[in-house]
């Protein structure tokens, strides 16, 4: 069973195990719904959303398995709240995949999961969540994960207040759990961000006075790296190596793990430097291959040149592992 409000992914996750297997599936589009099918045909896989319509998908989880001890949860939902997570899988989940991992995760956790396994999202790597468990989903068995952990994913967001949504939420998780951060943006989007992470319970102060959280205005940025006109290579990767190897030994963690939000690409697009802004992603997966990062590009919609469509906006995507269209 298949539970999702949004139309559109839940026939992308259709199609996606009908091709693999042959799979009875049944769709469901809201909490209620998914008890009520799940009394009448009883599945073995439910494949559950968290932010569902009248019933929230935890408790979809927790009534389902009071029916069915032995049905197999895996959540799909955008939401990477430590939290959540943590009570999803305390209700009795066998596993998470964030949504934006779908396409590269979802088969993978699907057969975990069928074979009894726990599976758990890449984009959730970094916090230990194996001492979690109950009697469905044993705390003494370790999480199967996606491989690759190093992610360099971009959000396009129509204003402001998405954007700094966006990156608190990034940069602040990356902080919560003793890692380091760098922020390349706007004197106003770095203001924001500040703000965005102190609402958080984050002393951001000491944060920053331990070196954990570097904050770049992206403009000097890229008079720093580009030489007239055109991105300097050697520049780039010498500032950027530099940064990072600093940030990541302040950090509170044995991996040194560093998160990065940049949008000089954003700034380039907007002075209509496309091909530059595309240099810049291509380095932006160099790092990714040298270094333990992960790294989020933000693309403003309003001050990007004719909106960014169709191969330009291919364009960008192509050179990140995921993407998320805000606002």
């Amino acid at each position: 069973m298949v539970v999702e409000d949004y139309e559109p992914f839940r026939r992308f996750v259709c199609s996606t195990l009908r091709k693999q297997w042959e799979l009875e599936i049944v769709e469901a589009s809201d909490g209620l719904d998914a008890v009520e099918k799940y009394q009448e045909l009883q599945p073995e896989l439910i494949l559950l959303d968290v932010g569902l319509p009248k019933l929230h998908g935890i408790e979809v989880a927790r009534r389902i398995l009071e029916l069915g001890p032995k049905s197999k949860i895996l959540i799909l939902s955008e939401n990477r709240s430590w939290d959540i997570v943590e009570e999803a899988l305390r209700s009795g989940a066998m596993g998470y995949v964030v949504k934006c991992d779908a396409a590269a995760e979802l088969l993978a956790a699907v057969e975990a999961v069928l074979q009894g396994q726990r599976f758990l999202s890449s984009s959730l790597a970094g916090r230990n969540f194996n001492s979690i468990g109950d009697e469905h989903s044993p705390a003494t068995q370790q999480f199967r994960t996606a491989e690759s952990t190093r992610r360099h994913e971009v959000g396009f967001y129509s204003d402001d207040e998405h954007l700094l949504d966006g990156v608190g939420h990034f940069i602040g998780a990356a902080l919560k759990d003793g890692n380091g951060a760098i922020v390349v943006a706007s004197a106003f989007h770095r203001d924001g961000v500040l703000a965005r992470l102190q609402s958080k319970s984050l002393n951001i102060g000491a944060v920053i006075e331990q070196g954990r959280c570097v904050l770049l205005d992206a403009a000097d940025t890229l008079a720093t790296v580009m030489t007239n006109g055109m991105l300097d290579r050697v520049r780039f990767l010498k500032l950027m190596g530099g940064l990072i190897l600093t940030t990541a030994e302040a950090a509170q963690t044995q991996t040194g793990r560093v998160a990065i939000f940049g949008e000089c690409v954003s700034l380039l697009w907007a002075q209509g430097k496309e091909d530059v802004a595309i240099e810049f992603e291509k380095l932006g997966n160099e790092l990714l291959n040298t270094y333990d990062i992960e790294i989020l590009c933000g693309y403003s919609l309003g001050t990007v040149q004719g909106g960014m469509k169709g191969s330009m906006f291919q364009r960008v995507c192509a050179e990140h592992s995921a993407v998320h269209p805000h606002g």
